[in-house]
């Protein structure tokens, strides 16, 4: 045991979270620890370290090392119209409500949006509703990895398994055995790097889709990103979470449970 009390694997790890806050200001405390240890572990050992400390050395000089942290940490799967129904839901039910308060300009973003399924999805519904051209979506992560090949737009075809068919043949093209995005639709997706827990927020979206990203937070890091999320929204605008991220008390964050998964703002 260590003079804190700890086991030295344990404070090898206490000592790596401090270290990875420091100096990214990525703060892992903020994600459910035996989770997070268990795949960062897998990571470590899989890249030949027997200690954090060891491996936040490496980190440090190597970034394609430092990226793969990012994504194993941040999760980066995701796939076009993901859970379909609740896009359904989002284009015949939410979307009008939304254009019904507001005939100006859409505000809508993307939180923590990997590599760009999601917000091309949203991009994707809009333009399909004769939408797109008064929107304005913005798409953010934490990971610029993910970030990149967001802007590439280049996806295997197994990520397209839930689009529509003749949606698919409207905006994506095959390239080998990739699909690229339209970059006419690309180009109206403003991507940028954003730490949720630490990070400012803009306010007055009439839609925020942050999904499948909560269940890694621990509870205290999730009320605080509710309470962000919600004071982002303009009155009567919507949150859109996952499907395992049901907000059990939306009233105390000033939201309203609407459709299932779906928050709206009183």
């Amino acid at each position: 045991m260590t003079e804190h009390g700890l086991l030295p694997e344990d404070q090898d790890y206490v000592g790596f979270v401090r270290s990875i806050e420091r100096s990214t200001g990525i703060n892992l405390a903020d994600y459910k620890e035996a989770q997070m240890k268990r795949r960062l572990t897998t990571l470590r050992n899989k890249k030949g370290y027997s200690t954090f400390a060891a491996f936040y050395e490496a980190m440090m000089k190597d970034k394609p090392l430092f990226h793969e942290f990012l994504d194993r940490m941040t999760i980066n799967v995701s796939e076009f119209w993901r859970n379909p129904n609740r896009w359904e839901i989002l284009k015949e039910k939410i979307l009008p409500s939304i254009t019904e308060q507001n005939p100006g300009t859409l505000k809508l973003w993307s939180a923590a949006c990997s590599t760009g399924e999601e917000p091309y999805t949203l991009a994707m519904i809009l333009a399909e509703k004769k939408l797109l051209n008064r929107a304005r979506i913005m798409a953010t992560d934490i990971d610029e990895g993910a970030l990149q090949k967001a802007k590439e737009g280049m996806y295997l075809e197994r990520s397209l398994k839930d689009v529509p068919p003749e949606v698919a043949s409207r905006y994506f093209t095959e390239e080998g055995a990739l699909y690229r995005f339209s970059d006419s639709l690309k180009k109206e997706i403003v991507f940028q790097k954003q730490n949720l827990l630490t990070d400012r927020f803009e306010t007055g979206f009439d839609l925020i889709v942050c999904r499948n990203v909560m269940i890694y937070f621990t509870e205290d890091a999730k009320h605080k990103l509710y309470m962000k999320f919600a004071a982002s929204l303009k009155p009567g605008g919507f949150l859109f979470v996952g499907s395992t991220e049901q907000i059990f008390n939306p009233g105390q964050y000033g939201l309203e449970s609407n459709e299932t998964f779906f928050y709206r703002k009183l």
